[in-house]
Order: structure tokens, then sequence, then C-alpha cells
């Protein structure tokens, strides 16, 4: 079974997830919608972090030292970036996360990757203006994503034909530029959480 979701917040994902293997549906996989098999119901503990490798012996060694700790790796490669785990026992440590200020460093990466992607894009997207493969004004003014001369003066047949023709071409370059956008947003998201959760861990934290 595949469920569509898209969430902000690691809690409330993670709260998802623990309700569905509650309901008997395990996680297989997160790939374009959450990939899940029926089961016995399970009241599992399911957490998130988000990591990304350099090296397979990297991510091998970072995978080892959750097990020992009790914690499965069910989905994540070295590449993801978001890694899940299931708490395998009640005796197994309570959380992957010592404290808050660890879960603000997760939002932290997570932010610090949006960003990378968001610069990368806009260095494409620049380009792609600068020789005329896009125009970076249909950001406000949608109709610029269509190139064919005089199509918003067509009416009929024609008007449909040339319109149907191009759409293909301007939904990627739709989906181009209103990605760059959206990565910033997402960014910002996770700073925010960031910040927040690192404040909250300073007051939480014991005072000399």
């Amino acid at each position: 079974m595949i469920r569509y979701r898209f969430f902000l917040d690691y809690a409330k994902e993670e709260a998802w997830l623990n309700e569905m293997a509650r309901q008997g549906w395990a996680l297989t996989g997160v790939n374009f919608g959450y990939h899940f098999r029926p089961t016995e119901p399970q009241d599992t503990v399911i957490r998130i972090d988000f990591r990304a490798f350099a090296t397979q012996a990297e991510f091998v060694n970072y995978r080892t030292l959750f097990e020992d700790s009790g914690w499965q790796h069910i989905v994540g490669t070295k590449n993801t970036g978001v890694q899940y785990f299931r708490r395998l026992s009640a005796d197994s440590s309570e959380d992957i996360f010592s404290d808050e200020l660890s879960r603000a460093e997760r939002y932290r990466r997570s932010g610090s990757l949006w960003l990378s992607l968001a610069v990368a894009l806009m260095v494409i997207l620049v380009a792609l203006g600068a020789s005329g493969a896009m125009d970076l004004r249909a950001l406000l003014e949608p109709k610029r994503l269509y190139f064919t001369p005089g199509l918003w003066d067509l009416s009929g047949n024609a008007f449909w034909q040339a319109f149907w023709f191009e759409t293909p071409f301007a939904l990627f370059r739709a989906v181009l530029l209103y990605s760059l956008p959206l990565m910033l947003v997402l960014y910002l998201s996770c700073m925010l959480k960031s910040n927040r959760l690192y404040q909250q861990g300073k007051k939480l934290a014991p005072t000399s």
C-alpha cells in the first residue's frame, strides 16, 4: 500500500507512522509516497533522523551505532538524507536523540540541504534565463512559460493546438522555476524549527 503525505514537522511524521504501525502497516520505503506492507498491529516507536554520508562505510557505521542501542534502521540510504529507525524492544534506549539540541541539529542539517539545492537551482535558472531558454519573469507572470509567438492572441483550434503542444514544455519550466521558492520556504521552515528547539534546549540545559 502507498500513502501520500507531506510533512514539515518530523514529530508529526513520526506520530503518523507510529499510528500506521498500530493499525498493522509496517513502513518499507519512502519514495514518492510512503510504502507499507500489512503486518500484525505493533505498538512500536519510529524515529526519524536526517544525515547524508560521503561513503558507504560511514553509513554502515552510523547504522551499527543505532542498532547497538536497540534501534533498527528500516528506510534510508547514504544519500537520501532522511533515515527511519524502529525501536526493537522496551529495553532499548528511549529515543535516538539525547536532548532538544540534538533534534535542533536534525532540522539544521535538513535546512542546509534545502539551501544547497536552492543555490544550485538558482545558478541553473540564471544560466537558462541568460540563454533565452527560460523567462524568469514567468515566476510572477505564468503566461511567459509559453514561448509560442502570439499564442494568447490565437483563438479556436489554432489556440488549443498550440497550447496543448507547448504545455509539456511549459510544465517542465514551471517545475524548475517554482521549485526555487519552495526550496527556500522549506529551508526557512527547517531553520525556524531548529532555532526554536535550540532555544528550548538551552533553557533545559543544566547550569554550572
